[in-house]
This record gives structure tokens, sequence and C-alpha cells, in this order.
């Protein structure tokens, strides 16, 4: 059976919706693709293990990642380095400004992986309308069926 892994973090709650919403669309009845979805603090390297992909939600801090965030790529670099390559993965950011520096630093130390880029990251800016969180959903929707079908 597929595992797929979701860690997020929130500040403002407006990450959290975001994460809620994938964890939705991952979740979906028509798929058996078992999610696990954590906080990131909670996140470990065999969490990670046990995933058949990953996807990463942050909000933008400073133009940068969540510091938790940082952390949790931090605490499993090493441990997962030359265990997981090809993993397919994503991420999802909850920008104040423009969110291109939180996703060039995920994807930066992702190439260190090195993780496979399955979908363009999801940036939404401000808090997220309707119309973003189906965005979110169908991102989750997306990310699982692939793990599911064994496409990427």
């Amino acid at each position: 059976m597929s595992q797929l892994l979701i860690v997020h973090h929130s500040q403002t709650g407006h990450c959290a919706r975001m994460a809620s919403a994938v964890i939705s669309g991952a979740c979906h009845g028509d798929l058996v693709t078992t999610v696990v979805a954590k906080p990131v603090r909670e996140a470990s390297v065999d969490d990670v293990l046990s995933a058949n992909a990953i996807i990463l939600g942050t909000p933008e801090n400073f133009g940068y990642m969540s510091g938790a965030m940082k952390d949790f790529l931090d605490r499993v670099y090493y441990p997962l380095e030359g265990r997981v390559e090809g993993m397919p993965y994503v991420c999802f950011v909850s920008a104040g400004n423009d969110g291109t520096g939180a996703v060039r630093a995920i994807e930066r130390i992702a190439s260190g992986f090195p993780l496979k880029r399955v979908h363009d990251p999801l940036v939404i800016v401000g808090e997220p309308t309707d119309e973003q969180l189906s965005a979110c959903y169908d991102l989750g929707m997306y990310v699982s069926a692939g793990v599911e079908a064994n496409v990427f």
C-alpha cells in the first residue's frame, strides 16, 4: 500500500487552512493511499522512510521557509541522505510577499537529497480564498492519486 506524508507548519493559521485542504484532497474517498499528516515539529526520519512521497507546507517568513520547516529538513537531511533519492515531493507556501524565497530554499534543499518535484509549488499570498483552497485540495488529491497509481 502507498503512503503519502504531509509535513506542515503554520503560524497565522493561513498555512493550516491550506494544509487542511491538501490533507482532505489526499484523503479523497476514491483513493486508498495511506495519508500521514504531521506538524513539522512531530515529523521524523522514520515518517519519511515510511512514505512513498512527501508534501511540505510552510509559511513564508522573512522571504524564507519557516524556521520550524528548516529545522525539520536539517534534522532529517543527513539520516536520509542517499536513502530517499527520487522520492516525489511538492511544496505549498502561505506567503506574505511572493513566496519565491521559500520555494527556492525548499527546492535547493530537496535537490540535495535528491527528491523529485512532481508538481509546481502552490503559493498563496495572504488569506486563502475558497478558490485557492480548492487548488490545495486538488494538489493533495493529485499527489495521493499519483502515489497510488505509481506514476511518479
